[in-house]
């Protein structure tokens, strides 16, 4: 296992950091995208084989896509969430998350997932959200850009199915990562959750659990997929509860 490629989008931060650094430490051929040089720097000193790139723009996508070899394991991390009211966000705002968030996984998948056909196994990873399948207030358009990653994985994996080429999604809940305070800078939304708050590194060690052993899907904490079993039975009920997240002002 440990003899094949995994790729991680977002490695530079985050989850996405952990999991590269827990992929080369456990003897993978880890190659890794992100923004930030100097992060990307670091991992290069670890091994990794570390490629500078926008996913937003799609020049980027395919310059990064015709430089990878051959990859197994594809997981699709990077995200970006601005946590508001869609009526105060800005275009721009919007604009990012759909390109980050939604445009871009399906393009690095669609890629992807034509080599991944060529040699008959393959696995991808997206790193979905919670708010993929329960949204909450000020969340809107960050559960748009998720719910699309949901309905899209649900259809590729039936697309690749045929071809032994397995589609996972993990759902976390909310990471105590820097990714929550680019969301909210006024940090409302942590205070009001934070014990609830998932470690980076119990998310890492999921998805490593994951290239292992491949299921459809994975939600953490694992009593997360109750709420949305529940949401789909009593939604008005599971929204009055997720008002409370976020400060009414």
């Amino acid at each position: 296992m440990n003899s094949k490629n995994i790729f991680i989008t977002g490695a530079t931060s985050g989850i996405g950091r952990i999991i590269t650094e827990k992929c080369t430490e456990l003897g993978y051929t880890v190659y890794a995208t992100g923004r930030n040089e100097a992060a990307l720097a670091q991992l290069s000193n670890l091994g990794v084989n570390v490629f500078k790139a926008d996913i937003t723009k799609i020049e980027d996508i395919d310059r990064l896509c015709n430089q990878l070899p051959s990859i197994n394991i594809a997981i699709l991390n990077a995200g970006v969430g601005v946590f508001q009211n869609a009526f105060d966000l800005l275009d721009g705002e919007i604009e990012e998350m759909i390109d980050v968030n939604v445009k871009a996984p399906i393009y690095l998948a669609s890629r992807l997932s034509k080599s991944m056909i060529k040699q008959h196994f393959g696995h991808i990873i997206f790193i979905g959200s919670q708010a993929g399948k329960v949204a909450t207030k000020k969340a809107s358009v960050y559960a748009a850009s998720k719910h699309a990653i949901t309905g899209f994985a649900n259809g590729l994996r039936m697309e690749l199915e045929p071809y032994h080429i397995k589609v996972s999604v993990v759902y976390p809940g909310p990471i105590d990562t820097p990714f929550l305070r680019k969301a909210d800078a006024t940090d409302n939304y942590r205070n009001s959750i934070e014990k609830f708050l998932l470690k980076p590194e119990k998310v890492a060690d999921e998805v490593i659990r994951l290239m292992n052993k491949p299921v459809r899907e994975v939600n953490l904490p694992r009593v997360m997929s109750i709420t949305s079993k529940l949401y789909a039975i009593a939604p008005k009920f599971i929204e009055q509860i997720g008002r409370s997240f976020f400060n009414k002002k």
